[in-house]
């Protein structure tokens, strides 16, 4: 009886195993184009101020003006539109953003970009933008920077009276000013 019931114990072990291995999680691989954010912060143990969730595309010798086409509606990086999210009321331009989560898009230009934050959150790329749910739109100029970024990328920069929010692609470079 000692035996059989060892022999059954193994068999039950050795069926687990199996089962186990059969049934492992399968995970995607590393996105072509990373998820990352953003945070702006009074310093380094405040609570966040502003934080942005965007997907950053690599140019990969590609122009920008195919990728984020000038006069079109884009999603801000790659993948889901980006998003925005204000922990306390803010201030861009004369608009008053209310504490919350917005969709972050921008229409490219030669001269200037414009910035909209919208209410539709959780939206993939910009094939369901709707302009009616637009919270702000905000004209910024662009500038060019010495050196190319070859992946999208945002920072924040502390100002006097908020914060700049720089985007940065290739040599393109925009400013975005936030005040508290």
């Amino acid at each position: 009886m000692k035996k059989t019931t060892l022999l059954s114990t193994i068999a039950f072990a050795f069926i687990l195993l199996l089962t186990t291995n059969v049934s492992a999680q399968k995970f995607a691989d590393v996105d072509k184009s990373p998820l990352d954010a953003s945070f702006y912060k009074n310093d380094r143990k405040s609570p966040a101020i502003i934080k942005v969730v965007y997907s950053r595309p690599y140019l990969k010798g590609r122009d920008l003006s195919k990728l984020a086409p000038n006069g079109k509606v884009w999603r801000t990086g790659a993948n889901e539109a980006a998003d925005i999210t204000f922990y306390n009321n803010m201030k861009i331009g004369e608009d008053t953003i209310e504490a919350g989560t917005y969709s972050l898009f921008t229409i490219p230009g030669e001269k200037e970009w414009t910035i909209i934050l919208n209410s539709d959150i959780n939206v993939w790329g910009a094939y369901s933008y709707n302009e009616s749910k637009d919270v702000v739109r905000v004209k910024v100029p662009v500038s060019t920077g010495s050196t190319s970024i070859e992946n999208f990328s945002i920072a924040f920069e502390k100002t006097e009276s908020g914060a700049n929010m720089h985007l940065a692609w290739g040599t393109m470079r925009l400013a975005v000013p936030f005040t508290n």
